[in-house]
């Protein structure tokens, strides 16, 4: 736990809850059990007798809450304990579509747009209840249609500007599409994290051969979107970069989009070199299976993809097939949003753990103290390389 000083002299801002939505209850647990293990080793003798800080250490910070539907697909949100005064945490995973329904006699799979209405259920029973009410969806909910082209609606914003009307105080997300979509709700909190140090320690726990330096690995964006990852991602690992840029069909429109005709790479020589692409999502997975197949036709040594979310809305079999004709070599990432369980059994999956972080995440949130105090992300990811290039084990944060 990073930094536990400051929260030993530091106050909550109320008794901590955290309200788990039935898509994201695997990664509550998890978090759960960090901050109940954080809160354990506290020394500071106002944690048992101030009453300002009762509720401070527990056994369970999940709050009884379910989100039942009706025969005909309403549904409804009920807190079976009380709620009030309490510093609330939502996690809520928009991209799980595990998490089925009857309707009519039908079973459905919930889409988006069902986890965000039963968001704002669970949202309209607590209001006005909860000290305060702070929302964790790091998959944010339409964040790929965050700007207006022609006659289109504004969904992210529009959300955005909902939950902030509801009477959220912070909205926490990860790796969203465009950060600027903030703007919607400027007297709200809003945070924004990217996950390159769980990518990098990842990557490193699993390959034992790979050495981070200018002549044997490369950073590359598989576009221009996601340029600013990589480059931030190669300045710390001290690497270039290079990026491929994706040339549309913009006279047709396919699955909501234009089509890519062909990608484009800009950047140095790559022969033999180790490669990372890192990107926010594996959507369909096409594009990236496709820069990672011009990779390997330039001679790239390995390729690794590391993506925030891996959604893969078309299923695995393009992977596999692509990974066995050796197109790339690993795929990395979080668990931050709902993974199938066919993909652990698959040789060429990582995961990036995120539990830890966002169980920090919320301790430092309850304590009103700065964010700072878990990210210095350079400073961390610099201690890995240390570890990896020295061959130590070493406990990192």
């Amino acid at each position: 736990m990073p930094n536990l000083q400051e929260l030993e002299n530091a106050m909550p801002v109320a008794p901590l809850k955290i309200v788990a939505l039935p898509s994201a209850e695997r990664m509550a647990r998890r978090v759960n059990d960090y901050i109940v293990n954080f809160r354990k080793t506290v020394h500071n003798d106002k944690v048992k007798n101030d009453p300002a800080f009762h509720g401070y250490i527990e056994s369970n910070y999940l709050v009884n809450v379910s989100v039942p539907r009706f025969g005909s697909g309403e549904g409804k949100a009920s807190f079976h304990e009380s709620i009030r005064g309490k510093d609330l945490f939502l996690l809520v995973d928009v991209c799980n579509h595990s998490i089925t329904y009857n309707m009519n006699g039908y079973t459905n799979h919930m889409s988006p747009d069902d986890h965000y209405q039963d968001l704002k259920r669970v949202i309209a029973a607590c209001n006005g209840k909860a000290h305060r009410i702070n929302v964790i969806m790091p998959f944010l909910y339409e964040g790929r249609q965050h700007k207006r082209n022609a006659r289109e609606s504004l969904d992210c914003a529009y959300a955005l500007r909902e939950l902030g009307n509801m009477g959220i105080s912070n909205f926490i997300t990860f790796d969203a599409h465009d950060p600027r979509v903030q703007n919607s709700i400027p007297l709200n909190g809003f945070d924004n994290f990217t996950p390159p140090y769980q990518f990098i320690k990842a990557l490193l726990n699993s390959e034992s051969d790979l050495i981070v330096d200018k002549e044997h690995l490369i950073v590359i964006s598989p576009d221009e979107g996601a340029l600013d990852r990589a480059i931030y991602f190669a300045t710390v690992l001290g690497v270039d970069t290079g990026m491929f840029y994706k040339r549309r069909d913009y006279s047709t429109i396919v699955n909501g989009k234009n089509p890519i005709v062909a990608h484009e790479f800009l950047g140095d020589n790559i022969d033999g070199k180790d490669i990372i692409i890192i990107d926010d999502m594996i959507s369909s997975g096409g594009s990236m299976l496709d820069t990672a197949r011009q990779l390997k036709a330039m001679n790239a040594r390995r390729v690794f993809i590391c993506c925030t979310f891996g959604l893969f809305t078309d299923g695995l079999k393009a992977f596999d097939e692509a990974y066995e004709k050796g197109y790339f070599d690993k795929v990395v990432t979080t668990d931050l949003t709902y993974l199938p369980p066919e993909l652990y059994t698959r040789p060429y999956f990582i995961e990036a753990d995120m539990s830890k972080f966002l169980a920090s995440l919320i301790d430092f949130m309850n304590h009103d103290a700065s964010l700072s105090n878990i990210l210095a992300t350079t400073e961390k990811i610099h201690s890995v390389l240390d570890a990896y290039n020295n061959r130590r084990d070493v406990d990192f944060d």
